[in-house]
């Protein structure tokens, strides 16, 4: 089941091209990493999905509808997104932040009942947040925020989950904390995952499938080890990288490639 379909996408900020004629499918239960330079086009993708921005040309489907034909709330049953920034300018708790991922299923003058409760308390549980419940989120630690506001994603059941550079300052084990709980949800529930991500190594370890981004389109699109291919990775990124295999480990390394003072790339130390 195609769960995400996307037709000759095309959007535009200001009369500024960003995405031209996008055309990609995206299965339920997959986990797919977007890649792709600063202003590649990752964020406005996410958006366009979750229904946030409206294309200019093309259409986006998610399971089988347009997001602009749905409404709000039947939407955030099915697509909860993790965005980069979350602003909470009061000081609420972060089981108050979970909550508001209830806010799709409740009632006109009605408040949380039981049924939101437990949806809470496993969203909590699922991402070990439980022992935050009390704390204020603004004083919570970088992982710690990241996790709730997985929780708050988590309370509104979707089937469908976006993330916006989930690991964005984040130190290396607390990156490694939460991919390892995307995948854990990925694969025991079946959340069909879709993340930009700028580290190019996180997603060959976490994403069975990469798709790069370049001059508003689809560079390359498949697994890993076809994807992450030096000559296409300087396409992307405009300059020399380099890409090693290591025994025992199934994903490529993606290193920088040093210039010598000549400008030839050249990998290894640079010359001191």
């Amino acid at each position: 089941m195609k769960t995400i379909q996307l037709h000759e996408l095309c959007f535009q900020y200001n009369h500024r091209p960003v995405l031209e004629r996008i055309s990609l499918e995206i299965t339920a239960g997959e986990r797919v990493a977007l890649l792709g330079p600063n202003g590649a086009g990752k964020t406005t993708l996410l958006k366009l999905i979750s229904g946030a921005l409206v294309p200019a040309q093309g259409t986006v489907r998610v399971n089988g509808h347009k997001p602009s034909g749905v409404s709000k709330r039947e939407l955030a049953r099915t697509i909860a997104v993790v965005p980069q920034d979350f602003g909470v300018p009061f000081a609420f708790t972060a089981r108050e932040i979970v909550e508001l991922g209830r806010t799709p299923y409740l009632r006109l003058l009605r408040g949380v009942g039981t049924g939101d409760r437990l949806a809470v308390e496993r969203a909590m549980e699922l991402t070990d947040t439980s022992p935050l419940a009390k704390r204020i989120f603004n004083e919570l630690s970088g992982g710690e925020r990241q996790r709730v506001m997985i929780a708050l994603a988590l309370a509104q059941e979707p089937d469908i989950l976006l993330l916006d550079e989930p690991t964005q300052q984040l130190d290396i084990t607390r990156q490694a904390e939460i991919l390892d709980l995307v995948v854990d949800l990925n694969r025991s529930r079946g959340l069909t995952v879709l993340s930009a991500i700028h580290d190019l190594n996180l997603a060959a370890v976490y994403f069975h499938r990469l798709i790069v981004l370049h001059d508003g389109s689809v560079l390359a699109d498949g697994p890993p080890a076809e994807v992450l291919r030096p000559e296409l990775l300087e396409i992307a990124y405009g300059g020399p990288v380099e890409v090693v295999s290591i025994e025992n480990r199934s994903a490529p390394v993606v290193l920088p490639a040093s210039r010598t003072r000549d400008g030839s790339s050249k990998g290894g130390n640079p010359e001191r």
